[in-house]
């Protein structure tokens, strides 16, 4: 049985979860592997997040958007990568084909509140920070001179010259990002104002062109740290990629706006915190090397 869990688990591994550290023991694999139960954890220690729901069944989420109202997120209960996450949904129409897509990773759905904020992964063990980055969906900036078309294949051209690529994907002007504009008014011919900042897609995922910035450290308030290590410790774990959303900025205390931890990651795709498009690459090795020596218990199976 152990051969065939090992066989299985490295075939997920490697369908679902290339790149993907592997610090962890299996308990705390399994107590993390679901949004349901990592919003357990919060609740039972007061950890700020989004009123949520799994369901099975379109009208339960329904009745959730009715109650809570609009915007929402849609997302499978297990998924990496932001694999069949939907955001913002702001209408019922949206949330019906959110939740079509979402279901094609997993039947259990999860619908909760959304907030419009920052997106951060803060990447921690319960001794201390290891590296923090706040994630962005594709954008450009205008220059008042060139159409979006030509700002992407320069971004596309500085992406290379940084040797971003295969870890920070070109962005693409595929059919989707097209329609993301056509929701902004926008086509590639538009021409941005000097310092407009326009998205290309909703999500913060790195495969669409998303980029991530390195966060110094130094100026995030320490109740923020000690609530980030305390949630390393909640879920017993040698290192958690940790993704949370704050109103106005990891900068501000959580205690004085909006926040909402989203989930935690127990095996953290640590690869981002080494390409920033923005900021300076922080030196990990030190960290790498001591989960390196870790002895961990059933690493090989799921």
């Amino acid at each position: 049985m152990r051969k065939l869990k090992s066989l299985v688990y490295a075939w997920i591994s490697e369908k679902f979860m290339h790149g993907c550290s592997n610090y962890n023991s299996v308990e705390v694999r399994r107590g993390c592997r679901s949004k349901a139960q990592g919003r357990a954890i919060f609740a039972k220690n007061n950890v700020p997040h989004a009123k949520g729901r799994i369901f099975l069944w379109p009208w339960t989420a329904h009745a959730f958007a009715k109650e809570h109202g609009f915007p929402l997120v849609i997302k499978p209960n297990v998924s990496g990568y932001s694999r069949g996450s939907y955001f913002p949904i702001n209408d019922f129409k949206s949330l019906y084909k959110a939740i079509f897509w979402a279901k094609v990773w997993w039947p259990t759905t999860v619908i909760e509140e959304y907030l419009e904020g920052a997106n951060y992964r803060v990447l921690t063990t319960e001794n201390g920070f290891v590296s923090v980055i706040r994630r962005y969906p594709p954008f450009i900036t205008g220059n008042g001179r060139d159409s979006i078309d030509q700002l992407i294949d320069s971004e596309n051209e500085i992406r290379k010259q940084m040797q971003l690529h295969p870890t920070v994907f070109p962005i693409s002007k595929s059919a989707q990002v097209i329609a993301h504009l056509q929701k902004q008014k926008l086509t590639l011919q538009s021409v941005p104002d000097e310092g407009e900042q326009v998205e290309l897609f909703y999500r913060v995922a790195l495969a669409p062109g998303g980029v991530v910035e390195i966060i110094d450290q130094a100026s995030i308030p320490e109740d923020n740290k000690a609530l980030m290590l305390n949630v390393v410790k909640m879920f017993g774990a040698n290192v958690l990629g940790i993704d949370v959303i704050f109103e106005k900025g990891i900068e501000t205390s959580y205690q004085q706006q909006k926040c909402i931890f989203i989930e935690v990651n127990s095996r953290p795709y640590m690869k981002m915190h080494h390409f920033p498009r923005y900021g300076k690459a922080e030196d990990l090795s030190r960290f790498m090397a001591e989960l390196e020596n870790l002895e961990i218990q059933d690493k090989d199976i799921f």
